[in-house]
């Protein structure tokens, strides 16, 4: 069965304008673990860290019910192996990409996903703070899929961005707190596999449109926001260069000013299912695409088992606090950790490390990871790998 999970679609329509006053940043939770490497920000600084796409196909739904030994699903040991790294930074950002289904069930994976609810619990075990839920899966189950999703999420403790159970909650940014800093999540998608917005909920999902996004970060910013963070479910999938598109509203987006400082401060993309480049954009870090966090056996669009679309990379930021009110927050560390679904041992999530003996499949995964994350020249800007 070929997983392609919908082919790059014309470009989306803009969403309403924002209207209503900002959502409460969420209180700060974490620092630095003592297992930690030692790269923790600066006082008055915060880390961020960002994962890609976790897309519960057939299979990952049944290990997940073996491993709740009887008891519904478990997602927590698929995310065991990158908990420490997550649960570490200050603030912690997933990217959800399916809806879920009532307690109980049914489930489903491929081609219209719904997945069990304790992905959620999972999600915020493993240290995730907030999760974008904007994809072209993000309709699958309509109004009511959203909705359950969200409240999943909102039961966990999670936090999330790209999509809405009302007009007033698709209006406010997403504030999250992060060490002193008050952070805003923004998140869309270029579309959803050619199902249309729920009768009269324009507001469902968050579509791609420059000048949409542009003003929503500029609320943001209104609303408190130190640091502006878009996530954009887009590319072109089983394609680990960034597209046009990409490229092109990569451009617009961080070029955007208010004042002393950009409208935009960090991109961070989903979607492609294999690794894409990180790369500085108009002084601002765009990740075109961080691959498939957690998924099934993936196959590419010429029918083919590819292990590319079980590979990702985690990135994380660290940035200092402006000289003066009214600049820009900057980024001091730019870092990655390749990482890779093992669909050889139950799914586990496990980062690929220096540690992984040379000519191994870990360490052969390893450097692809880094080759593409660095293909478009991150590493003369200061992008490192670690693990």
């Amino acid at each position: 069965m070929r997983r392609t999970h919908g082919l790059a679609a014309l470009a989306a329509l803009a969403l309403l304008a924002a209207a209503c006053g900002p959502q409460q940043p969420a209180a700060g939770r974490h620092g630095a673990t003592s297992g930690q490497p030692a790269n923790a920000a600066a006082p008055g600084g915060f880390t961020l860290l960002a994962t890609g796409d976790v897309l519960p196909h057939t299979e990952i739904i049944e290990q997940a019910r073996k491993d709740a030994h009887g008891s519904g699903h478990d997602f927590r040991p698929m995310f065991a192996g990158v908990r420490a790294p997550v649960s570490g930074a200050d603030l912690a950002i997933c990217h959800m990409e399916t809806v879920y289904g009532a307690d109980g069930g049914p489930f489903t994976g491929y081609p219209a996903f719904k997945s069990p609810p304790q992905v959620a619990a999972a999600l915020r075990a493993t240290g995730y703070d907030s999760c974008s839920t904007a994809s072209n899966h993000t309709l699958d189950d309509g109004a009511a899929g959203v909705r359950r999703t969200l409240d999943a999420l909102d039961a966990a403790g999670v936090r999330h961005a790209g999509s809405a159970r009302t007009a007033d909650e698709a209006a406010r940014p997403t504030l999250l707190k992060a060490g002193p800093a008050t952070v805003a999540q923004l998140a869309y998608t270029y579309g959803t596999n050619g199902i249309a917005l729920p009768d009269g909920q324009p507001w469902a999902v968050g579509l791609i449109d420059r000048e949409k996004i542009l003003t929503d970060a500029r609320a943001a910013r209104r609303a408190g926001a130190d640091v502006v963070v878009v996530s954009l479910h887009w590319g072109t999938e089983w394609q680990q260069e960034p597209d046009e598109q990409q490229r092109t509203l990569a451009r617009a987006l961080t070029s955007a000013r208010t004042g002393n400082r950009p409208d935009i401060d960090l991109i961070i993309g989903t979607h492609a299912h294999v690794p894409q480049a990180y790369e500085k954009v108009n002084g601002t870090w765009v990740v075109y695409g961080m691959g498939d966090q957690l998924a099934g056996y993936m196959y590419n669009p010429q029918g083919a088992v590819d292990s590319r679309g079980n590979q990702s990379s985690m990135a994380r930021f660290t940035f200092a606090p402006p000289a003066a009110a009214g600049r820009r927050w900057t980024v001091t560390r730019a870092e990655f950790t390749a990482q890779l679904t093992d669909v050889d041992h139950a799914f586990r999530v496990v980062p690929l490390t220096a540690a992984a003996p040379r000519g191994s499949a870990h360490a052969r995964a390893r450097d692809a990871v880094r080759e593409v994350v660095l293909s478009r020249g991150g590493a003369e800007d200061g992008l490192r790998m670690t693990g």
